[in-house]
């Protein structure tokens, strides 16, 4: 039998305890046998939770002023007590799991949930919704599902570009060939444009020759009279012809 003192004790830690705890559970059992006691102990220390069976009058004086001060009215018969300051869901799903399992064994009384007071139902319901941990779980997939499709993005816009400019280059000399077959073909047109009149040149050049001799002689012999070759005529035949004294003496 525990003395007044070692009572005193387990009503101030379990005051302590309680004091940052964030949920609790209220369970009776009966027919418990001691294998089954420590798979349940077992079961609530893997949800990271306390688990004690308490005496009723000291439960009521250690949930005082507390948020589990509205469970007053649970501490009735044989109680054990579940509490936990980190996931409620995490002790809602091994308290509920297990209670169905142990219907025959357990019974839940009820239980505070962030302030909220629960019975069994409610229990189940909290026990089905994602766990903290769970919730975190997806909610990094989603992020790194969303920064994998920001980094291919990324990712797509250099290699895009890349392929572009690629593309451009590749397509650049085709587009520049015409052109510089057009500049070559250019200046052979212009040779080809050029030559005729080159060579017209001398063409042109000598048929002037004659036209410019016929003109410097021409003006010439029009310019001596007729009378003038008329005279030079009768003058040259006399000159041709020998004088009158001039005959043999024996004639």
């Amino acid at each position: 039998m525990k003395t007044k003192a070692t009572k005193q004790k387990d009503l101030e830690a379990l005051t302590e305890s309680l004091q940052t705890a964030k949920s609790a559970m209220v369970v009776s059992f009966a027919g418990l046998s001691v294998s089954k006691d420590q798979e349940f102990r077992n079961t609530l220390r893997t949800a990271g939770a306390q688990y004690q069976v308490v005496k009723n009058t000291l439960a009521r004086i250690a949930i005082k002023d507390t948020q589990f001060e509205q469970a007053t009215d649970s501490f009735k018969g044989v109680t054990a007590i579940a509490w936990t300051d980190g996931d409620p869901v995490v002790l809602s799903k091994a308290m509920s799991k297990f209670m169905k399992d142990n219907a025959d064994i357990y019974t839940f009384k009820s239980g505070v949930v962030d302030g909220k007071l629960i019975d069994l139902t409610q229990l189940t319901t909290i026990a089905n919704l994602p766990s903290k941990e769970e919730l975190i779980s997806k909610l990094l997939f989603v992020l790194n599902a969303q920064a994998q499709r920001l980094v291919t993005v990324i990712n797509a816009v250099p290699r895009d570009l890349a392929i572009v400019i690629k593309q451009i280059g590749e397509k650049a000399p085709a587009d520049t060939a015409p052109a510089a077959e057009a500049k070559v073909e250019e200046p052979a047109a212009e040779e080809a444009a050029s030559a005729p009149s080159d060579a017209a040149a001398p063409v042109a050049a000598e048929e002037a020759a004659p036209a410019a001799t016929e003109e410097a002689v021409s003006p010439a012999a029009e310019e001596v009279p007729a009378a003038t070759t008329e005279e030079a005529a009768p003058a040259a035949e006399a000159e041709a012809a020998p004088p009158a004294d001039e005959t043999p003496a024996a004639e």
